[in-house]
């Protein structure tokens, strides 16, 4: 049964994360990776609401299968983060391949921090 949970969680989380990650950089005229750098900071904001959540004990352990593991699981890419700021470095984007990953690591630890306190204060 955990896996079916995981398994739904992910088939909705690949392809929102491809949509996203698609319109986000269409939008902008850069090299910077937008579209990744929205996806990884929206699923860590969603991580956080429901780990928050489950902790509290307003979601059950299959809430957080589903939503924690597969959808966030499929929808953050920690390997197109790695492939994309390599290759910033390696055409010579050096400074945005720095900012890159200050501005994911924070961002992605700040977003997940304010959905555990968000969910916590909600339901303590």
């Amino acid at each position: 049964m955990n896996w079916l949970l995981v398994l739904a969680g992910a088939a909705v989380g690949a392809p929102l994360r491809y949509l996203t990650d698609r319109a986000v950089q269409s939008r902008h005229d850069t090299v910077f990776p937008w579209g990744t750098f929205t996806v990884n900071i929206a699923g860590s904001l969603i991580l956080g609401l429901v780990t928050g959540a489950v902790t509290a004990g307003a979601a059950s352990s299959h809430l957080q299968l589903l939503l924690g593991t597969g959808l966030c699981g499929a929808l953050t890419t920690y390997s197109t983060f790695s492939y994309e700021t390599l290759r910033l470095a390696e055409t010579g984007a050096r400074l945005l391949a720095a900012a890159n990953i200050a501005a994911s690591i924070t961002a992605a630890l700040g977003a997940a921090y304010v959905g555990t306190a968000l969910a916590q204060a909600a339901w303590s």
